[in-house]
């Protein structure tokens, strides 16, 4: 959670809705773009409290205590809290603060789900609307049917999924119970658990008051929907570990709201005080862009990404940083990339095989505005380099959303015959290498806070012992125990982390291998030899390529690629003590 700035003067004034006083509480310059900031139950304004600070400085930040909240007016009775209420109270809110002037929209929890009621019947009063935990009940309803009459198995649990999510609605039909659960010991204890395990800072007197919101409309709006379509330009913030919201409830909302963005993030239910800043980004960002304000260029993809749109390719707009992309199995990667979308950063030592990439990627994506690929020189071993290449990509282009951390040689031989430079060789490369490029865009990703996903490229190696290969396969068993636990220990930021282990795939590692041991003359002669085999063997990089972005995809922990590699795996786990005894064949002999 970000520090906030000091919070400038908060003025604060009473607004009559309907039939109620409305706390409304104002920040920022009146002549400033006007936000309007609408809290969830049990919550009164102050869990805006961080993310209006943040956005105080360019704009007229207003929140206001919904009725039965805070220090507006309490009535009790399933009758007062209807939305007909809720909009006329909402509509005097906006005459007082913004009578001749559009206002963003942002709403959480039960506040977005009153915001979509408001975009949908007086759209004419927004310039933009950004949502979070709290959908449209009718969008929701419509979302529910489909599924269960889908004739897909997996839409059903989703439905069902979000059943067991709303639990509570349930309960809050009944009578007494809910109220006297937000009294007394009992309401102290749920704040404490809800403080523990959210981040929240629930008001227990908006809990008791507020429970008629649920009662009054959930269940007329869920069993006899509307039609609510809207063109405001819309975002939706949706936090993929929300106990109560299921990030599937957004399937099919283009077909209601024609200009949206999707925007998923790490995070669980109460996001605008867990994560403020996040959404403070997102609603400054959201705004520039419906009212032609500056982004930057990272910025600009990342809303472009976001849009959601017919015929848009799995990685439409997505940033990807592949290493050791001037051939084989990395420029297969950023080809397929570019392919489908994506603006890849091919980098290599050798720049102008680097180039060669940028150039074919070019053409497999010349139908994209803008250049689709390019090409920067750097050696992953090198710590230094690598800070400066990362810091370049995040300035020029913004924070990646995919890396795939390729760069690797090769090496073989008897473990005698190696010497401690070709072990350092070796692990500087494919292990250094590796961790340089993971932990450089991982911590970019993590301070971004939308996630991303990680590619190391190992080897069927890790899993394949060899006498003749001990320093590779040593190397490329690191890279996977290190994904391993990359994978466990960036789960809950959104990061993905996949381990690739190729096998015997045609490329040129293995004509720049080095045959340790052994004369210029006789390596020259293995290293061909080499080559001819994995000729032989067919298998292109190209496969690999497209084992890559299903891993990604589908976030695969382990994707080995080849049929031996495949065998290799299921050997290793159901029979080491064979894969000992083949260990000690010597292939390079």
């Amino acid at each position: 959670m970000s520090a906030s700035p000091a919070p400038g003067p908060v003025r604060t004034r009473r607004v009559v809705g309907a039939g109620v006083e409305l706390a409304v509480h104002e920040r920022g310059e009146a002549g400033l773009p006007t936000v309007l900031l609408v809290h969830g139950y049990p919550d009164d304004h102050a869990v805006w409290d961080e993310v209006a600070a943040l956005l105080e400085r360019d704009f007229h930040i207003v929140a206001y205590d919904v009725r039965g909240a805070g220090a507006s007016t309490k009535p009790r009775g399933r009758a007062f809290y209807t939305f007909d209420l809720l909009m006329r109270d909402m509509t005097a809110v906006l005459d007082a603060v913004s009578p001749d002037e559009k206002v963003h929209l942002v709403g959480h929890d039960w506040g977005s789900i009153q915001a979509w009621e408001a975009v949908t019947t007086m759209p004419e009063r927004f310039a933009s609307f950004t949502s979070m935990s709290g959908p449209c009940l009718d969008h929701v309803a419509h979302w529910v049917r489909s599924s269960l009459t889908s004739a897909d198995p997996a839409a059903h649990l989703r439905a069902l999924g979000q059943a067991a999510r709303s639990w509570y609605i349930a309960v809050f039909q009944t009578p007494v119970l809910p109220e006297l659960s937000w009294s007394g010991r009992s309401g102290e204890m749920i704040g404490k658990v809800l403080r523990r395990l959210e981040g929240a800072s629930p008001d227990l007197e908006a809990g008791r008051y507020g429970v008629d919101l649920y009662r009054a409309n959930m269940l007329p709006r869920l069993t006899r929907p509307n039609e609510r379509r809207t063109d405001v330009p819309t975002q939706v913030i949706v936090p993929t570990g929300d106990r109560y919201v299921s990030p599937h409830t957004v399937g099919g909302l283009q077909k209601w709201v024609p200009d949206l963005k999707l925007r998923p993030v790490a995070a669980r239910h109460w996001i605008p005080r867990t994560h403020p800043a996040l959404v403070a980004r997102f609603v400054r960002e959201h705004i520039a862009e419906v009212t032609g304000g500056e982004l930057g260029a990272g910025e600009r993809r990342e809303l472009r990404r976001a849009r959601v749109g017919a015929g848009r390719r799995a990685f439409e707009g997505d940033l990807v940083v592949v290493t050791g992309a001037g051939s084989g199995i990395g420029r297969a990667t950023a080809l397929a990339f570019t392919e489908r979308g994506a603006t890849v950063i091919a980098a290599d030592r050798d720049l102008e095989t680097a180039r060669r990439t940028a150039e074919l990627a070019g053409l497999v994506g010349a139908e994209k505005e803008g250049p689709v690929a390019h090409a920067v020189a750097v050696d992953v071993s090198d710590a230094a380099a690598m800070e400066e290449f990362a810091a370049t990509v995040r300035r020029e282009h913004g924070v990646p959303d995919v890396v795939v951390n390729n760069a690797g040689i090769g090496m073989a031989g008897a473990f005698l015959d190696h010497t401690a430079e070709d072990w350092r060789r070796i692990l500087d490369v494919n292990l250094w290498g590796v961790v340089h490029g993971s932990l450089l865009f991982g911590r970019q990703m993590a301070e971004r806070g939308t996630g991303g996903h990680i590619v190391n490229t190992a080897s069927a190696a890790a899993f394949t012992p060899s006498r003749s290969m001990s320093a590779y396969a040593t190397s490329k068993a690191a890279v996977l125990m290190l994904s391993e636990c990359m994978r466990a220990d960036l789960a809950h930021l959104g990061i993905g982390v996949s381990a690739i282990c190729p096998g015997i795939v045609d490329t040129n590692i293995t004509r720049t291998s080095h045959f340790v041991g052994r004369s210029r003359s006789e390596e020259l002669k293995t290293q061909l030899k080499a080559a001819r085999a994995y000729g032989l063997r067919g298998y292109g990089p190209e496969k690999v390529a497209e084992r890559i972005l299903t891993a990604v995809r589908r976030d695969r922990a382990l994707q080995p690629v080849t049929p031996e590699a495949h065998l290799s795996y299921a050997l290793s786990r159901l029979s080491p003590g064979l894969m000992r005894l083949a260990a000690r064949i010597d292939p390079t002999g």
